[in-house]
């Protein structure tokens, strides 16, 4: 891209980027669950929506930086930058393990285990924990369903993971925040920001706010859980994207003071994105890697993955048409009812999962004791053990 003679070869390396992105997404979150202990598998899960964001970040502040340069110049040395994490990336995967969970349902549980004794705090935890993994393996092995064909026709068990994986994905998209990250200088022209050093700027405050509340819920997810992240985020974001509709609707019909509304849609973008990194962002990575068992766990990640991106580029490539037809305001009020429905959606069918296994998980849903359990007869305790009602 960086080198493109024409626009159809930066189309091409766009594609081939995309593709490249596209197999990060979806492994990353799966490879750091299998690897990391049950006890900061959230805050390691979400360590790649955190670096994504700090990219996004380094794209607006170059953008900055490069905007003082030629227009035939500026884009290809903010292209180029991202040359260097790239490489970087071919030395990691020279030194770190395979996953053990791989390992052991390719017949290689020696070799898992040794991953397990470089990752875990002695031999005990790493054998307690290939263990699970194997009756894992051996009861997925015994199925005699190929993945897809248990994905397509699922039991009611895999259908309450789908429902929750699959609508958790959907609803980190659909509640706009692709269109508030890509289209912030639009929104902030809308508002009335006319300059074009004060929209970069604007912009860089929507990155830094995006990147450091992902920071805080790394310290957090382990600690307070998944479910109570994901109930402030969704009810942050709600009120946040009401706020900005109002203010977008008033400073259109001139019933504010401008310098007023200004500053509160800018905070209301800048909440929207806080609120977004503190709990659905990363959370909703988290969670699609956690609940699937062993024999899904990749390909109905890789489900997910599909339904984020597809959910993306349906709301970023449809955002400037819906706001010229309904107002950039009214764009704004439908999010936030879609994003009230996010809420209701965390409360009915995402469960809680700190500190479980991800064997321990799956009876979440009611795997492995049968297809007559349901989600309700298992509470979570304080302790690495599950507790059944009744």
């Amino acid at each position: 891209m960086t080198l493109a003679p024409s626009f159809r070869v930066l189309i091409a390396g766009r594609l081939l980027a995309g593709i490249g992105i596209g197999f990060g997404v979806m492994i990353a979150p799966v490879y750091i669950a299998e690897i990391s202990p049950a006890a900061s598998r959230g805050s390691f899960t979400s360590f790649p929506e955190i670096f994504i964001n700090l990219g996004i970040l380094l794209g607006y502040i170059s953008n900055y930086v490069f905007s003082g340069l030629p227009d035939h110049l500026g884009w290809r040395v903010m292209l180029a930058v991202g040359i260097v994490p790239s490489v970087s990336i071919v030395f990691a995967l020279l030194v770190i393990p395979e996953s053990p969970r791989w390992l052991v349902v390719q017949g290689r549980a020696a070799e898992a285990r040794e991953v397990l004794l470089r990752v875990t705090d002695g031999e005990e935890e790493a054998d307690e924990r290939l263990a699970e993994i194997e009756a894992a393996a051996a009861s997925a092995a015994s199925s005699g369903e190929t993945v897809w064909r248990e994905l397509s026709r699922p039991s009611p068990t895999i259908r309450r993971m789908l429902v929750t994986g699959l609508g958790i994905q959907c609803f980190q998209q659909i509640t706009g925040i692709d269109a508030l990250v890509y289209y912030s200088p639009t929104i902030f022209r809308d508002a009335g920001v006319t300059t074009e050093s004060q929209l970069l700027l604007a912009t860089v405050a929507v990155g830094f706010f995006k990147t450091a509340f992902i920071a805080l819920a790394i310290v957090l997810i382990d600690r307070v859980g998944r479910k109570p992240l994901l109930y402030v985020s969704t009810v942050g974001m709600t009120t946040c994207l009401v706020v900005l509709a109002a203010t977008l609707w008033l400073l259109a019909h001139g019933a504010v003071p401008k310098a007023l509304g200004v500053a509160v849609a800018v905070l209301a973008v800048c909440g929207d994105v806080a609120f977004f990194s503190v709990g659905i962002g990363p959370v909703c990575w988290v969670t699609s890697s956690e609940i699937f068992p062993l024999r899904l766990r990749s390909q109905a990640a890789a489900l997910g993955a599909a339904v984020n991106r597809v959910t993306s580029g349906t709301v970023a490539m449809s955002f400037l048409s819906v706001s010229r037809g309904m107002t950039v305001a009214g764009a704004f009020s439908a999010f936030a009812a879609i994003s009230a429905l996010s809420v209701v959606f965390v409360h009915r069918f995402v469960p809680e999962t700190k500190g479980k296994t991800l064997e321990e998980i799956e009876l979440l849903f009611g795997g492995g004791e049968g297809e007559s359990a349901s989600p309700g007869e298992v509470e979570l305790g304080d302790s690495e053990h599950l507790v059944r009602k009744g």
